[in-house]
Protein backbone atom coordinates (compact mmCIF):
# COMPACT_ATOMS: atom_id res chain seq x y z
CA UNK A 1 0.00 0.00 0.00
CA UNK A 2 0.97 3.47 -1.06
CA UNK A 3 1.81 6.41 1.89
CA UNK A 4 -1.36 8.05 0.61
CA UNK A 5 -3.64 5.90 1.88
CA UNK A 6 -2.15 5.34 5.24
CA UNK A 7 -2.10 9.09 5.66
CA UNK A 8 -5.85 10.61 5.88
CA UNK A 9 -5.64 14.46 6.92
CA UNK A 10 -9.87 13.89 7.12
CA UNK A 11 -9.59 13.09 10.52
CA UNK A 12 -8.20 16.29 11.16
CA UNK A 13 -10.99 18.04 9.72
CA UNK A 14 -13.63 17.42 12.71
CA UNK A 15 -10.88 18.84 15.39
CA UNK A 16 -10.13 21.92 12.97
CA UNK A 17 -13.38 22.81 12.13
CA UNK A 18 -14.41 22.51 16.02
CA UNK A 19 -11.22 24.76 16.98
CA UNK A 20 -12.06 27.41 13.85
CA UNK A 21 -16.13 27.36 15.32
CA UNK A 22 -14.56 28.20 18.56
CA UNK A 23 -12.31 30.98 18.01
CA UNK A 24 -14.44 32.78 15.71
CA UNK A 25 -17.27 32.54 17.98
CA UNK A 26 -15.31 33.56 21.10
CA UNK A 27 -13.54 36.30 18.92
CA UNK A 28 -16.48 37.85 17.86
CA UNK A 29 -18.41 38.03 20.74
CA UNK A 30 -15.64 40.58 22.38
CA UNK A 31 -15.81 42.37 19.47
CA UNK A 32 -19.53 42.57 19.55
CA UNK A 33 -20.36 42.54 23.03
CA UNK A 34 -17.25 44.92 24.38
CA UNK A 35 -19.70 47.70 25.75
CA UNK A 36 -22.45 45.44 27.09
CA UNK A 37 -20.64 44.64 30.14
CA UNK A 38 -20.81 41.20 30.45
CA UNK A 39 -18.73 39.17 32.96
CA UNK A 40 -16.91 37.30 29.79
CA UNK A 41 -15.42 34.60 31.98
CA UNK A 42 -19.03 33.03 32.53
CA UNK A 43 -20.48 33.79 29.13
CA UNK A 44 -17.43 32.22 27.00
CA UNK A 45 -18.13 29.27 29.75
CA UNK A 46 -21.88 29.43 28.75
CA UNK A 47 -21.16 29.89 25.02
CA UNK A 48 -18.84 27.01 24.77
CA UNK A 49 -21.38 25.16 26.89
CA UNK A 50 -24.15 25.77 24.84
CA UNK A 51 -22.38 25.44 21.47
CA UNK A 52 -21.41 21.77 22.31
CA UNK A 53 -24.90 20.75 23.42
CA UNK A 54 -26.32 22.47 20.11
CA UNK A 55 -23.78 20.69 18.02
CA UNK A 56 -24.30 17.39 19.71
CA UNK A 57 -28.59 17.35 19.28
CA UNK A 58 -27.75 18.73 15.75
CA UNK A 59 -24.95 16.56 14.36
CA UNK A 60 -23.29 19.75 13.61
CA UNK A 61 -20.31 18.02 12.82
CA UNK A 62 -21.23 14.91 11.76
CA UNK A 63 -20.19 15.92 7.57
CA UNK A 64 -19.09 13.14 5.63
CA UNK A 65 -17.55 12.53 1.94
CA UNK A 66 -20.94 12.01 1.08
CA UNK A 67 -22.88 14.61 2.90
CA UNK A 68 -24.64 17.14 0.49
CA UNK A 69 -24.40 20.52 0.07
CA UNK A 70 -28.20 20.42 0.86
CA UNK A 71 -27.63 18.43 4.43
CA UNK A 72 -24.69 20.95 5.34
CA UNK A 73 -26.68 24.46 4.62
CA UNK A 74 -29.22 22.65 6.99
CA UNK A 75 -27.42 22.03 9.91
CA UNK A 76 -25.96 25.60 9.74
CA UNK A 77 -29.73 27.11 9.42
CA UNK A 78 -30.37 24.73 12.81
CA UNK A 79 -27.29 25.68 14.51
CA UNK A 80 -27.51 29.62 13.77
CA UNK A 81 -31.18 29.73 15.10
CA UNK A 82 -30.73 27.66 18.12
CA UNK A 83 -27.54 29.07 18.87
CA UNK A 84 -29.22 32.76 18.42
CA UNK A 85 -31.90 31.59 21.07
CA UNK A 86 -29.31 30.62 23.90
CA UNK A 87 -27.54 33.51 23.64
CA UNK A 88 -30.86 35.95 23.97
CA UNK A 89 -31.65 33.60 26.93
CA UNK A 90 -28.19 34.51 28.53
CA UNK A 91 -28.88 38.13 29.58
CA UNK A 92 -31.85 38.17 32.07
CA UNK A 93 -30.23 35.99 34.34
CA UNK A 94 -26.64 38.50 34.04
CA UNK A 95 -28.51 40.93 36.01
CA UNK A 96 -25.12 43.44 35.69
CA UNK A 97 -24.93 43.08 31.45
CA UNK A 98 -26.85 45.08 28.69
CA UNK A 99 -29.18 43.48 26.35
CA UNK A 100 -28.76 44.61 22.63
CA UNK A 101 -30.87 42.98 20.25
CA UNK A 102 -28.65 44.10 16.97
CA UNK A 103 -25.30 43.64 18.68
CA UNK A 104 -26.40 39.98 19.14
CA UNK A 105 -28.09 39.51 15.98
CA UNK A 106 -25.01 40.96 14.43
CA UNK A 107 -22.76 39.08 16.77
CA UNK A 108 -24.61 35.64 15.28
CA UNK A 109 -24.96 36.52 11.73
CA UNK A 110 -21.16 37.58 11.22
CA UNK A 111 -20.37 34.32 13.30
CA UNK A 112 -21.93 32.31 10.93
CA UNK A 113 -20.49 33.89 8.04
CA UNK A 114 -16.96 33.04 8.66
CA UNK A 115 -18.62 29.49 10.12
CA UNK A 116 -20.30 28.67 6.65
CA UNK A 117 -17.26 29.97 4.67
CA UNK A 118 -14.38 27.89 6.79
CA UNK A 119 -16.91 25.03 6.59
CA UNK A 120 -17.47 25.18 2.88
CA UNK A 121 -13.58 25.67 2.22
CA UNK A 122 -13.08 23.20 3.61
CA UNK A 123 -15.45 20.52 2.58
CA UNK A 124 -14.58 21.96 -0.77
CA UNK A 125 -10.48 21.59 -0.25
CA UNK A 126 -11.13 18.09 0.62
CA UNK A 127 -12.64 17.32 -2.17
CA UNK A 128 -10.61 18.63 -4.67
CA UNK A 129 -7.30 17.11 -2.50
CA UNK A 130 -8.65 13.93 -3.03
CA UNK A 131 -9.41 13.96 -6.83
CA UNK A 132 -5.85 16.38 -7.76
CA UNK A 133 -3.40 13.78 -5.66
CA UNK A 134 -5.28 10.48 -5.38
CA UNK A 135 -4.40 11.12 -1.30
CA UNK A 136 -6.60 10.31 1.62
CA UNK A 137 -8.94 7.73 0.05
CA UNK A 138 -10.41 4.61 1.67
CA UNK A 139 -9.48 0.91 -0.38
CA UNK A 140 -13.17 -0.62 -0.52
CA UNK A 141 -14.60 -4.12 -2.34
CA UNK A 142 -17.66 -5.25 -2.58
CA UNK A 143 -19.59 -8.35 -2.19
CA UNK A 144 -21.89 -10.00 -4.53
CA UNK A 145 -22.22 -9.41 -8.39
CA UNK A 146 -25.90 -7.58 -9.07
CA UNK A 147 -27.22 -4.54 -10.84
CA UNK A 148 -26.53 -2.46 -8.01
CA UNK A 149 -23.30 -3.42 -6.94
CA UNK A 150 -22.04 -2.49 -10.72
CA UNK A 151 -24.03 0.61 -9.77
CA UNK A 152 -21.70 1.32 -6.59
CA UNK A 153 -18.66 0.83 -8.33
CA UNK A 154 -19.77 2.99 -11.25
CA UNK A 155 -20.45 5.13 -8.55
CA UNK A 156 -16.74 5.46 -7.22
CA UNK A 157 -15.14 5.22 -9.97
CA UNK A 158 -17.49 8.66 -11.55
CA UNK A 159 -17.28 10.23 -8.17
CA UNK A 160 -13.39 10.74 -7.21
CA UNK A 161 -14.15 13.24 -5.10
CA UNK A 162 -15.96 10.93 -2.19
CA UNK A 163 -12.29 9.15 -1.71
CA UNK A 164 -12.62 5.62 -2.64
CA UNK A 165 -10.66 3.26 -4.48
CA UNK A 166 -12.51 0.31 -5.11
CA UNK A 167 -10.30 -3.01 -5.65
CA UNK A 168 -13.24 -5.70 -6.85
CA UNK A 169 -16.04 -7.93 -6.33
CA UNK A 170 -16.72 -10.88 -4.19
CA UNK A 171 -18.79 -13.60 -5.03
CA UNK A 172 -19.92 -17.30 -5.03
CA UNK A 173 -22.18 -17.32 -8.16
CA UNK A 174 -21.02 -15.29 -10.61
CA UNK A 175 -17.79 -15.46 -12.63
CA UNK A 176 -16.13 -12.06 -14.07
CA UNK A 177 -12.50 -9.90 -14.59
CA UNK A 178 -13.15 -8.04 -11.83
CA UNK A 179 -14.47 -10.74 -9.43
CA UNK A 180 -11.38 -11.48 -7.17
CA UNK A 181 -12.40 -14.44 -5.48
CA UNK A 182 -14.61 -16.44 -3.36
CA UNK A 183 -16.36 -14.88 -0.36
CA UNK A 184 -14.26 -17.48 1.48
CA UNK A 185 -11.10 -15.44 0.20
CA UNK A 186 -12.79 -12.25 1.80
CA UNK A 187 -11.36 -11.85 5.05
CA UNK A 188 -7.18 -12.60 3.82
CA UNK A 189 -8.08 -10.55 1.09
CA UNK A 190 -9.27 -7.66 3.47
CA UNK A 191 -6.56 -8.14 6.06
CA UNK A 192 -3.54 -8.08 3.20
CA UNK A 193 -4.58 -5.29 1.08
CA UNK A 194 -5.73 -2.69 3.98
CA UNK A 195 -9.30 -2.42 2.58
CA UNK A 196 -11.54 -0.18 4.87
CA UNK A 197 -14.85 -0.75 3.63
CA UNK A 198 -16.90 -4.01 2.87
CA UNK A 199 -20.10 -3.04 0.97
CA UNK A 200 -22.57 -6.03 0.79
CA UNK A 201 -24.83 -7.16 -1.78
CA UNK A 202 -27.45 -8.98 0.52
CA UNK A 203 -28.67 -11.54 -1.87
CA UNK A 204 -24.99 -12.87 -1.94
CA UNK A 205 -25.20 -13.90 1.85
CA UNK A 206 -26.67 -16.77 4.30
CA UNK A 207 -27.69 -14.72 7.63
CA UNK A 208 -25.03 -17.30 9.11
CA UNK A 209 -22.49 -16.26 6.75
CA UNK A 210 -24.00 -12.20 7.37
CA UNK A 211 -22.75 -12.20 11.02
CA UNK A 212 -19.40 -14.17 10.87
CA UNK A 213 -18.64 -11.37 8.40
CA UNK A 214 -19.99 -8.44 10.94
CA UNK A 215 -18.18 -9.99 13.26
CA UNK A 216 -15.33 -9.82 11.44
CA UNK A 217 -15.52 -6.68 10.78
CA UNK A 218 -16.12 -5.62 14.71
CA UNK A 219 -12.62 -7.84 15.31
CA UNK A 220 -10.08 -6.17 12.67
CA UNK A 221 -11.97 -2.83 13.17
CA UNK A 222 -13.04 -2.48 9.18
CA UNK A 223 -16.39 -0.59 7.90
CA UNK A 224 -19.35 -3.20 6.16
CA UNK A 225 -22.29 -1.65 4.66
CA UNK A 226 -25.07 -3.05 2.66
CA UNK A 227 -26.56 -2.16 -0.52
CA UNK A 228 -30.51 -2.50 0.14
CA UNK A 229 -31.93 -5.34 -1.33
CA UNK A 230 -35.23 -7.78 -0.14
CA UNK A 231 -33.29 -9.40 3.06
CA UNK A 232 -33.21 -7.29 6.54
CA UNK A 233 -30.56 -7.53 8.96
CA UNK A 234 -32.38 -7.70 12.54
CA UNK A 235 -29.04 -7.56 14.43
CA UNK A 236 -28.19 -4.23 14.52
CA UNK A 237 -29.82 -0.73 13.76
CA UNK A 238 -28.84 0.36 10.06
CA UNK A 239 -28.56 4.25 9.00
CA UNK A 240 -29.41 4.81 5.33
CA UNK A 241 -26.91 7.14 3.65
CA UNK A 242 -27.40 8.15 -0.24
CA UNK A 243 -24.30 8.45 -2.48
CA UNK A 244 -25.97 10.84 -4.84
CA UNK A 245 -28.96 8.81 -5.26
CA UNK A 246 -27.76 5.48 -4.67
CA UNK A 247 -28.81 4.45 -0.86
CA UNK A 248 -26.22 2.36 1.69
CA UNK A 249 -26.88 1.29 4.74
CA UNK A 250 -24.44 1.25 7.28
CA UNK A 251 -24.49 -0.31 10.98
CA UNK A 252 -25.10 2.63 12.96
CA UNK A 253 -22.20 3.78 15.16
CA UNK A 254 -22.16 4.22 19.04
CA UNK A 255 -23.42 6.98 20.51
CA UNK A 256 -19.35 6.82 21.92
CA UNK A 257 -18.27 7.77 17.87
CA UNK A 258 -20.20 11.04 18.35
CA UNK A 259 -17.84 13.80 17.40
CA UNK A 260 -19.84 16.19 20.62
CA UNK A 261 -19.84 13.36 22.78
CA UNK A 262 -16.23 12.61 22.54
CA UNK A 263 -15.59 16.62 23.50
CA UNK A 264 -18.37 15.92 26.20
CA UNK A 265 -16.61 12.94 27.85
CA UNK A 266 -13.48 14.82 27.70
CA UNK A 267 -14.68 17.66 29.45
CA UNK A 268 -15.90 15.65 32.47
CA UNK A 269 -13.17 13.94 32.54
CA UNK A 270 -11.02 16.26 32.55
CA UNK A 271 -12.75 17.70 35.75
CA UNK A 272 -13.12 15.08 37.43
CA UNK A 273 -9.50 13.88 37.48
CA UNK A 274 -8.60 17.39 38.36
CA UNK A 275 -10.63 16.85 41.08
CA UNK A 276 -9.44 13.58 42.13
CA UNK A 277 -5.95 14.94 41.93
CA UNK A 278 -6.23 18.59 43.39
CA UNK A 279 -8.61 17.11 46.17
CA UNK A 280 -6.99 13.41 46.89
CA UNK A 281 -3.98 13.05 45.18
CA UNK A 282 -2.04 16.25 46.49
CA UNK A 283 -1.95 14.97 49.81
CA UNK A 284 -1.84 11.02 49.79
CA UNK A 285 1.08 10.87 47.35
CA UNK A 286 3.47 11.68 50.01
CA UNK A 287 1.88 9.34 52.67
CA UNK A 288 1.79 6.40 50.35
CA UNK A 289 5.49 7.24 49.09
CA UNK A 290 6.32 6.81 52.62
CA UNK A 291 4.58 3.56 53.19
CA UNK A 292 5.76 2.30 49.86
CA UNK A 293 9.35 2.80 50.22
CA UNK A 294 9.58 1.72 53.63
CA UNK A 295 8.63 -1.69 52.76
CA UNK A 296 11.12 -2.31 49.83
CA UNK A 297 13.40 -1.14 47.64
CA UNK A 298 12.15 1.00 44.12
CA UNK A 299 10.16 3.62 42.62
CA UNK A 300 6.93 4.98 44.31
CA UNK A 301 5.26 4.02 41.10
CA UNK A 302 4.91 1.51 38.39
CA UNK A 303 4.29 2.28 34.71
CA UNK A 304 3.53 -0.48 32.19
CA UNK A 305 2.61 -0.33 28.26
CA UNK A 306 -0.67 -1.26 28.10
CA UNK A 307 -3.12 -1.23 24.96
CA UNK A 308 -5.40 1.72 24.63
CA UNK A 309 -7.65 3.51 21.61
CA UNK A 310 -7.26 1.88 18.02
CA UNK A 311 -4.73 -0.78 20.29
CA UNK A 312 -1.97 2.33 19.93
CA UNK A 313 0.16 1.57 23.31
CA UNK A 314 0.73 4.01 26.28
CA UNK A 315 1.98 4.13 29.55
CA UNK A 316 -0.50 3.44 32.08
CA UNK A 317 0.44 4.81 35.92
CA UNK A 318 0.14 2.69 39.24
CA UNK A 319 1.50 3.06 42.96
CA UNK A 320 3.72 0.15 43.21
CA UNK A 321 2.11 -2.27 45.06
CA UNK A 322 4.66 -5.21 44.25
CA UNK A 323 8.18 -5.87 44.72
CA UNK A 324 10.23 -5.46 41.97
CA UNK A 325 10.39 -8.41 39.40
CA UNK A 326 10.85 -9.61 36.30
CA UNK A 327 6.88 -11.07 35.79
CA UNK A 328 5.23 -7.80 35.23
CA UNK A 329 3.03 -9.29 32.03
CA UNK A 330 1.88 -11.80 34.60
CA UNK A 331 -1.52 -10.88 36.43
CA UNK A 332 -2.14 -10.89 40.20
CA UNK A 333 -2.95 -13.88 41.56
CA UNK A 334 -4.57 -14.55 44.97
CA UNK A 335 -1.94 -14.71 47.56
CA UNK A 336 0.48 -13.46 44.66
CA UNK A 337 4.17 -12.81 46.89
CA UNK A 338 5.40 -10.56 44.76
CA UNK A 339 2.63 -7.97 46.11
CA UNK A 340 3.67 -6.14 49.50
CA UNK A 341 1.32 -5.22 52.61
CA UNK A 342 0.95 -2.27 51.63
CA UNK A 343 0.23 -3.45 47.77
CA UNK A 344 -2.34 -5.69 49.52
CA UNK A 345 -4.15 -2.83 51.02
CA UNK A 346 -3.72 -0.58 47.99
CA UNK A 347 -5.10 -3.08 45.61
CA UNK A 348 -8.08 -4.47 47.98
CA UNK A 349 -9.17 -0.52 48.36
CA UNK A 350 -8.46 0.25 44.64
CA UNK A 351 -6.50 2.87 45.64
CA UNK A 352 -2.96 1.66 43.34
CA UNK A 353 -5.06 2.77 40.17
CA UNK A 354 -5.47 6.54 41.45
CA UNK A 355 -2.15 7.63 39.80
CA UNK A 356 -4.39 6.70 36.33
CA UNK A 357 -5.99 10.37 36.32
CA UNK A 358 -3.17 11.38 35.02
CA UNK A 359 -3.55 9.24 31.88
CA UNK A 360 -7.03 10.53 31.91
CA UNK A 361 -5.29 14.11 32.13
CA UNK A 362 -3.38 13.07 29.49
CA UNK A 363 -5.72 11.71 27.30
CA UNK A 364 -4.54 7.96 27.09
CA UNK A 365 -7.77 7.34 29.33
CA UNK A 366 -11.25 7.88 30.17
CA UNK A 367 -12.43 7.80 34.12
CA UNK A 368 -15.31 5.63 33.15
CA UNK A 369 -14.24 2.36 29.77
CA UNK A 370 -12.93 -0.79 29.49
CA UNK A 371 -10.12 -1.27 31.66
CA UNK A 372 -6.58 -1.54 29.39
CA UNK A 373 -5.51 -5.14 29.59
CA UNK A 374 -2.04 -6.88 29.15
CA UNK A 375 -0.58 -6.95 25.80
CA UNK A 376 0.09 -10.84 26.67
CA UNK A 377 -4.08 -11.32 27.13
CA UNK A 378 -4.73 -8.84 24.02
CA UNK A 379 -2.35 -11.59 21.59
CA UNK A 380 -4.18 -14.55 23.94
CA UNK A 381 -7.51 -13.17 23.48
CA UNK A 382 -7.98 -11.26 20.37
CA UNK A 383 -8.90 -14.23 17.93
CA UNK A 384 -10.29 -16.50 20.77
CA UNK A 385 -13.21 -14.19 21.82
CA UNK A 386 -15.96 -12.45 19.60
CA UNK A 387 -15.80 -8.41 19.72
CA UNK A 388 -12.97 -8.84 22.04
CA UNK A 389 -11.12 -6.18 19.90
CA UNK A 390 -14.30 -3.44 20.08
CA UNK A 391 -13.01 -2.42 23.23
CA UNK A 392 -10.21 -0.62 21.25
CA UNK A 393 -13.08 1.44 19.50
CA UNK A 394 -12.90 3.53 22.96
CA UNK A 395 -9.98 4.99 25.30
CA UNK A 396 -10.10 2.17 28.55
CA UNK A 397 -10.93 3.20 31.53
CA UNK A 398 -9.90 3.62 35.40
CA UNK A 399 -13.08 1.82 35.99
CA UNK A 400 -15.59 0.37 33.63
CA UNK A 401 -18.77 -1.72 33.64
CA UNK A 402 -17.10 -4.95 33.66
CA UNK A 403 -15.40 -4.46 36.88
CA UNK A 404 -18.43 -3.30 39.21
CA UNK A 405 -20.07 -6.28 37.87
CA UNK A 406 -17.32 -8.58 39.77
CA UNK A 407 -15.36 -9.39 36.15
CA UNK A 408 -12.15 -7.92 37.55
CA UNK A 409 -9.23 -9.57 38.93
CA UNK A 410 -7.58 -12.75 37.51
CA UNK A 411 -8.64 -14.31 34.49
CA UNK A 412 -8.82 -18.01 35.92
CA UNK A 413 -11.40 -19.58 33.01
CA UNK A 414 -12.18 -18.03 29.09
CA UNK A 415 -15.65 -17.77 30.67
CA UNK A 416 -14.45 -15.12 33.02
CA UNK A 417 -13.03 -13.35 29.94
CA UNK A 418 -16.28 -13.60 27.93
CA UNK A 419 -18.45 -12.24 30.90
CA UNK A 420 -15.96 -8.92 31.14
CA UNK A 421 -15.79 -8.37 27.13
CA UNK A 422 -19.79 -9.19 26.89
CA UNK A 423 -19.95 -6.02 29.80
CA UNK A 424 -17.35 -4.04 28.13
CA UNK A 425 -18.99 -4.35 24.65
CA UNK A 426 -22.70 -3.60 26.10
CA UNK A 427 -21.14 -0.19 27.77
CA UNK A 428 -19.97 1.00 24.78
CA UNK A 429 -22.93 0.37 23.20
CA UNK A 430 -25.04 1.78 25.35
CA UNK A 431 -23.64 5.16 26.84
CA UNK A 432 -24.70 7.65 28.86
CA UNK A 433 -23.97 9.68 31.55
CA UNK A 434 -25.96 8.06 34.10
CA UNK A 435 -24.68 4.93 32.97
CA UNK A 436 -20.99 6.58 33.77
CA UNK A 437 -22.15 8.23 37.16
CA UNK A 438 -23.98 4.86 38.33
CA UNK A 439 -20.95 3.00 37.20
CA UNK A 440 -18.37 5.84 39.35
CA UNK A 441 -20.80 5.66 42.60
CA UNK A 442 -20.89 1.20 42.60
CA UNK A 443 -17.33 2.06 42.19
CA UNK A 444 -17.02 3.51 45.50
CA UNK A 445 -19.56 1.25 46.95
CA UNK A 446 -17.47 -1.67 46.17
CA UNK A 447 -13.92 0.04 47.85
CA UNK A 448 -16.27 0.58 50.49
CA UNK A 449 -17.75 -3.30 50.96
CA UNK A 450 -14.58 -5.22 49.40
CA UNK A 451 -14.37 -6.92 46.38
CA UNK A 452 -12.89 -10.90 46.89
CA UNK A 453 -10.90 -10.60 43.24
CA UNK A 454 -9.79 -7.39 44.49
CA UNK A 455 -6.09 -8.74 45.14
Amino acid sequence: MTAAHTVRYSKYIRPISIFLDLLVISFLCLFFFRELKINFIYYFLYQTITWGVIAFFVKFYEIFRFTTPVEIASKLVKQSVLFLLVIIAFFPFSKQSIFSGKAIVSFVFYSFVLITIFKILLFYYLKKYRIITGSNYRNAVIVGYTPEAIRLKELFEDRNDYGYRFLGYFSNKKTHPEILGKIEDLKSFVIDNEVDEIYCSLNELSNEKLKDLVDFTDENKKVIKFIPDSKEIFSKNLRIDYYEMFPVLSLKKTILHEPSTKIFKRIFDIVFALIVIVGLLSWLVPILAILIKLESKGSIFFKQGRPGLDEKEFFCYKFRSMKMNETTEREASKNDPRVTKIGKFMRKTSMDELPQFLNVLLGDMSVVGPRPHLWSQNKAYGNRIKKYMVRHYVKPGITGLAQVKGFRGEIETDEDMINRIKFDVFYIENWSLILDIKIIVQTVINIYIGEDKAY
